[in-house]
This record gives C-alpha cells, structure tokens and sequence, in this order.
C-alpha cells in the first residue's frame, strides 16, 4: 500500500525490510492477500498493512488452524495518508521506533506516530 521508498529509507538506517513494490520481489506486487501472508510466513517477515479486515481473517484463520503466521502492523489511511506528501517521512519515522524496540513488538500492533499515545 505504500512506495518501495519507504523500505529504501528503514534499509538506509540499518533495518532489514524489502517491499512487494521492489525489483526482488516481482511475484508478489498485485499478488492476493493469501500469496503476501504466506511469503511473509516463509521468510519471517513481519507485514504492514492498512488492510485490517483481510489480514485479521487471515491471522484468525491461522491463529484457529495452529499454523504459523507473521507479525502484523496495521496502519490506517487517516493517520498515514497515501496521498499526502509528508507520508512517506512519517511512516518511516514510526516504522523506525517499532523496529528499534521489535524485542517488544507484539504480533498485531496498529502504527502510531512516535510519541503518539495509544487511544
């Protein structure tokens, strides 16, 4: 849901992350929301995304199933919106702190600016 720039920059301060929308994973950009969860599994990624009900399905389904699933961070349009200039900046921003503090990080976190309180 969001430019490969922001993988660009989190890479540029030293986290490890890719995008679907990034030459190396050209199998995956346009691909169903199964095929992303399930590449997320098999390389022990975590997954950000704005889209919370497909992804809780999915997590859910997994979660009943026993089978493993990967770590989720639900961002929303209002808080980070796509069309807005400054989005880029302050999502990478929030991305940064949660992966500097990722020891801590539970399996579903909803993305929040730092310093933001949660509601």
């Amino acid at each position: 849901m969001y430019p490969a720039a922001i993988a660009e920059q989190l890479r540029a301060r030293g986290f490890d992350v890719v995008s679907i929308h990034e030459p190396s994973c050209p199998h995956l950009e346009g691909a169903a929301d199964e095929d992303v969860f399930a590449a997320a599994v098999a390389l022990e990624r975590a997954l950000v995304t704005e889209n919370v009900p497909d992804y809780r399905r999915l997590e859910a389904a997994a979660l009943a199933s026993g089978a493993a699933h990967p770590r989720l961070v639900f961002t929303t349009n209002r808080r980070f919106p796509r069309g807005h200039p400054g989005t880029t900046g302050r999502l990478v921003l929030a991305l940064a702190a949660l992966l500097a503090g990722a020891t801590e990080m539970a399996h579903t976190t909803f993305l929040q600016e730092p310093g933001e309180r949660a509601s």
